[in-house]
């Protein structure tokens, strides 16, 4: 357990700056380190390994059966999201055949939820992306819509096996372009 505290959950760190990258067309590209990220059982070092440094280094999942990583995003009306993580795997990676782990999104507090599914029990090499997927969200531009902040995570809840081996680098928002709605004609 972390020193300063007694509670098992790690909570965001509001603090750590977040990478904004530019890409084309004058869209972005975020990066969350994972000590930005709320992590269940991420404060017990019996289940999570959390990096020392703020940015730069993974998160290290030892073992839980319990996986819910979670945050949070200020997103723009009208602006459409790609949400994923950045994760790898262990050569002792367990727990992962047979069971999938969800990435799941909703704008405001009140939203539904979208989700994409990725099985990682196929073993696989580097770091990769998840979901295997595009999950993406848009912020309606409703002049009346007043939250527009995204929840997003990474969750393998349903299983009840214990899984390890998994490493987070990131969480990534990515801006994409909206494709604007097909043209009617009238005739």
């Amino acid at each position: 357990m972390a020193a300063s505290t007694n509670k098992p959950h790690w909570d965001a760190n509001t603090n750590v700056p977040e990478q904004k990258i530019p890409t084309e067309n004058g869209l972005f590209t975020i990066k969350y380190p994972p000590k930005k990220l709320n992590i269940i059982w991420g404060n017990d070092s019996r289940y999570w390994r959390l990096p020392a440094e703020p940015t730069g280094s993974p998160a290290e999942l030892i073992q839980v059966s319990w996986l819910e990583v979670t945050g949070t995003f200020d997103g723009a009306k009208g602006k459409k999201y790609e949400i994923g993580f950045e994760v790898s795997l262990t050569p002792d990676a367990f727990g992962w055949n047979g069971c999938h782990v969800y990435v799941m999104a909703k704008v405001g507090k009140r939203g539904k939820y979208s989700w994409k599914r990725s099985s990682l029990e196929n073993p696989k090499t580097g770091n990769f992306q998840i979901p295997l997927e595009t999950l993406d969200i848009k912020v309606d531009d409703n002049p009346n819509n007043t939250d527009t902040k995204i929840y997003f995570g990474m969750y393998e809840v349903w299983s009840g096996k214990w899984k390890g081996g998994l490493k987070i680098y990131n969480a990534i928002i990515k801006e994409v372009p909206v494709t604007p709605p097909p043209a009617t004609t009238s005739s």
